[in-house]
């Protein structure tokens, strides 16, 4: 009798531990660091309890950030467009689209065949 080669399915054993990968504790970091920064400037203003709820709450917003994904309705434009993706993700795409002034620059595929098509109706 032959044995035979069976591929292991790695992808679904990543999402038990996906709480401890690199990308999450660098978005959860990057979160606690600016929430350390806003409360620096409360305890200009003389509030000094808000040091770790500040921590935990960006904390938080950076970790969700970088772990869930927008939720795949029909109910918003922006969930109907987007439903699926990373939250991340998402938001580096609006930036860049920022950082371009709201222009998208679509490209024909076939402009040598509309151009020999133009030609043609001219002669």
């Amino acid at each position: 009798m032959k044995s035979y080669y069976l591929p292991r399915e790695y992808g679904g054993e990543g999402k038990i531990l996906y709480i401890f990968s690199i990308k999450s504790l660098i978005y959860t970091g990057a979160g606690a660091f600016v929430g350390f920064l806003i409360n620096i400037v409360f305890n200009m203003f003389g509030i000094s309890k808000a040091f770790i709820p500040l921590i935990l709450i960006f904390g938080g917003i950076g970790y969700c950030i970088a772990t869930l994904k927008v939720p795949n309705t029909n109910s918003f434009e922006i969930t109907r467009k987007t439903g699926g993706e990373k939250i991340d993700e998402v938001i580096k795409r609006w930036f860049l689209f920022k950082m371009k002034h709201g222009k998208v620059y679509i490209y024909k595929e076939n402009v040598f065949e509309s151009f020999e098509e133009n030609t043609k109706l001219e002669k």
